[in-house]
C-alpha cells in the first residue's frame, strides 16, 4: 500500500513539476494519530527547487490526486497528509485472502549469500551462537520472501591453532578421540589454557601441532576428523530442534586447497608484503591484516579471504551478509577493504550484521575461561517450562503424551527464538535464567496462541470473502494494520532488522485478541475475512522469524 501511494503521489507531482528527476528524498511514511495513513514531504523538496511556499505547493499536488484508494488529502504546515479509502482497504483485505503465503512474494532474480551459526568444532553449541543462527536465518527467510535467491553457509569453525592446542592436549594426556564427548573435548581445550598459563611454552606446542596439521600430517589429521565428525552430529541435533536448516555447511578447513592461489595473488597485485618474515595487509585506517605467518602457517583472515573469492565465483552473488558477532567488527572492516584492493567485487555488496554480545555478569562468555552456557540446557528449559503448562491446562486431557511433548517443544522453543528476536539485533544480552524463556505477553507462545485462535474460530465456519458491507472502526484498525505487513518486510530487509518484524507481529496479535473479544465474530461474514486474513499474516510473520505454529495450545 506504501509503494501504491507513493505511486500516486508521483504521478501528481510529475504533472506539476514534469522534470523533476530527484525522488531520493521523497518520503512517505505512516502517520500518527489523526493525521491521515500515510504522510509525505514531497512539497518541501518541490519547494525548495522551485523556490516557492511548500504549502501552496502541496495544495496544487492535492487537487492533481484522483484514486480509488484515497479517500481525502489534507495539507498540514507544508505535508500532505493521505487517508486511505474503504476501497483501498477492501481491495487489499481481498489480495491477502486471495494470495495468501503468497502475499507480498516479489521475484527480483537477485542473489544472497548468507554466513550465520558458525560454531567451532570440539566445543558444545554455546547459547552464544544462537543469535547468529537464528537472525542470519530469519534475513535469509525475508530476503527469500522477497524474492531473492539465498544461499545460507555454515562457516564452521574448524580450522585453526586452537585445533593445534586441542590435538596437543589430547596427546599429552594420552587420550583417544573415539573415546571423547564433545563435553570431554572442551574441557581438554579448557584445561590447556588453564596449565598454558604457569607453562607458556605449551603455546609454541599447539602452534606446532597446528602447523602439522595444516602439512597433512596423519597423526593429526586422523585426531582432527573424529573430533570434527562428532562435533557436526551433535550440531545438527541442535539445528534439528531449532528447525534450521542451512544449505551448506563450509567451515574454514574447506578452503584449505584454495589459500596458496589467494595468498599468490595478493602477492602478484601487491597488496600484502613482508613484515618480520610474515606476509600482511596494511590499511591506512585499521591496523594491518595477517595473511602468512612467519612459520608458514595461515590465519582466520587468509580463509576468510578465501571463502569470499569462492563464494563470488560459485554464486556470483549481488549481496553477501556476514552474520557475525559486533566483536568481529574491525576484522569485517579490513575484510571488505581487501576484497576491494583485489578488485574481485565488481557488483557484489558486502554487508556486516553486526549482532550484540550475550554476556554473563562476569563478563562475556570464554570457552577457554570455562564461562559459558549451552544452548541444549536453555532449548531443555524451555521445553519443560511449557510442558508443565500444557499439563496444568484446561485441554490437558484431550492431549496425549506424545502430542503434549511435540507442542511443548513448538512453543518452548518458538519462545527462546522470539525472546532474541525482538530485540534489536546490535544490543548485548545480559543472560539471565529467568528471562531467556519468555511465555506470556510479548512473546512467541503469545503469537502462536493467537494463530491458534484463528484457527479455531475458522474450524467453526466457512471460510468467507470480503463482503460489501461498510468495515467499523473495529475492523478499519485492524485491517489496516493487516496490510502493513509488506511494507514492514521491506523495512525490515533493507535494515537487516528482524525485530521489526517481531514488533509488528506482537502489534497485530495484540489488536486482532481486542477484535476478538470486542467483537462477535461468528456469523458476519467481514470478520471471518479478516479472522482468516489476520491467521495468513501471522504465520507467514512467524515463519520470517523462524518460528512454528502448533496444531493445539
Amino acid at each position: 500500500m506504501k509503494k501504491k501511494i507513493e505511486r500516486i503521489l508521483r504521478e501528481a507531482t510529475e504533472e506539476i513539476c514534469p522534470t523533476i528527476d530527484d525522488w531520493g528524498e521523497v518520503k512517505v511514511e505512516r502517520s500518527g494519530k489523526n493525521h491521515g495513513d500515510y504522510a509525505s514531504n514531497i512539497a518541501f523538496l518541490l519547494a525548495k527547487k522551485e523556490g516557492k511556499n511548500p504549502e501552496n505547493i502541496a495544495k496544487e499536488i492535492k487537487k492533481k490526486i484522483k484514486s480509488e484508494l484515497v479517500s481525502k488529502v489534507e495539507v498540514k504546515n507544508g505535508f500532505l497528509n493521505v487517508f486511505l479509502s474503504e476501497n483501498a482497504l477492501k481491495e487489499e483485505l481481498s489480495e491477502v485472502l486471495r494470495e495468501k503465503d503468497d502475499y507480498g512474494k516479489d521475484i527480483c532474480g537477485k542473489t544472497l549469500v548468507v554466513d550465520y551459526s558458525s560454531p567451532n568444532i570440539a566445543k558444545s553449541f554455546g547459547v552464544g551462537h544462537l543469535r547468529s543462527t537464528i537472525i542470519g536465518q530469519s534475513l535469509y527467510n525475508i530476503y527469500e520472501h522477497l524474492g531473492w535467491k539465498g544461499v545460507g553457509i555454515n562457516h564452521l569453525g574448524d580450522w585453526g591453532t586452537q585445533y593445534g592446542k586441542l590435538l596437543y592436549q589430547i596427546k599429552k594426556e594420552g587420550k583417544n578421540p573415539e573415546d571423547l564427548s564433545i563435553g570431554e573435548l572442551e574441557e581438554l581445550y579448557v584445561r590447556f589454557h588453564r596449565e598454558a598459563e604457569d607453562s607458556p611454552e605449551m603455546e609454541e606446542e599447539g602452534r606446532k601441532w597446528f602447523a602439522k596439521l595444516e602439512r597433512g600430517d596423519k597423526e593429526a589429521r586422523k585426531m582432527w576428523e573424529v573430533c570434527r565428525k562428532k562435533s557436526l552430529e551433535e550440531f545438527q541435533k541442535i539445528y534439528d530442534d531449532l528447525e534450521i536448516e542451512i544449505d551448506y555447511v563450509l567451515g574454514e578447513s574447506f578452503y584449505e586447497d584454495k589459500l596458496s592461489a589467494v595468498i599468490r595473488e595478493a602477492k602478484e597485485k601487491r597488496v600484502a608484503k613482508k613484515s618480520k618474515g610474515a606476509l600482511v595487509i596494511d590499511f591506512d585506517d585499521m591496523p594491518s591484516a595477517m595473511i602468512l605467518k612467519s612459520d608458514g602457517s595461515t590465519t582466520y583472515f587468509t580463509r576468510d579471504l578465501a571463502a569470499a573469492k569462492y563464494r563470488l565465483e560459485e554464486f556470483s552473488p549481488d549481496k553477501l551478509i556476514y552474520e557475525i558477532g559486533a566483536d568481529q567488527t574491525l576484522h569485517m572492516k579490513q575484510l571488505f577493504a581487501t576484497v576491494e584492493k583485489m578488485g574481485w567485487a565488481k557488483k557484489a555488496k558486502f554487508v556486516h550484521v553486526p549482532h550484540g554480545m550475550f554476556r554473563l555478569k562476569e563478563g562475556k562468555f570464554s570457552t577457554r575461561r570455562g564461562r559459558t552456557v549451552y544452548l541444549e540446557e536453555v532449548l531443555a528449559l524451555a521445553k519443560k517450562k511449557a510442558e508443565e503448562i500444557i499439563k496444568n491446562s484446561a485441554t490437558a486431557k484431550n492431549i496425549s503424551p506424545k502430542e503434549r511433548r511435540e507442542i511443548a517443544r513448538i512453543v518452548g522453543i518458538g519462545a527462546v527464538k522470539y525472546n532474541d528476536l525482538k530485540r534489536y539485533h546490535k544490543r548485548d544480552v545480559l543472560f539471565d535464567w529467568d528471562r531467556i524463556v519468555t511465555l506470556k505477553g510479548d512473546s512467541g507462545p503469545y503469537l502462536q496462541y493467537t494463530c491458534v485462535r484463528c484457527k479455531s474460530i475458522l474450524e467453526k465456519t466457512k471460510r468467507h470473502d470480503v463482503t460489501a458491507e461498510k468495515l467499523d472502526e473495529e475492523e478499519r484498525k485492524i485491517v489496516k494494520r493487516i496490510i502493513q505487513f509488506n511494507e514492514t518486510v521491506d523495512a525490515a530487509a533493507s535494515s537487516y532488522s528482524p525485530n521489526l518484524i517481531a514488533e509488528y507481529a506482537f502489534r497485530l496479535a495484540k489488536e486482532f485478541n481486542y477484535f476478538y473479544d470486542s467483537c462477535p465474530i461468528l456469523g458476519n461474514k467481514q470478520r471471518v475475512a479478516i479472522t482468516e486474513a489476520t491467521l495468513i499474516i501471522l504465520t507467514r510473520c512467524l515463519h520470517l522469524l523462524t518460528i512454528s505454529v502448533p496444531t493445539k495450545m
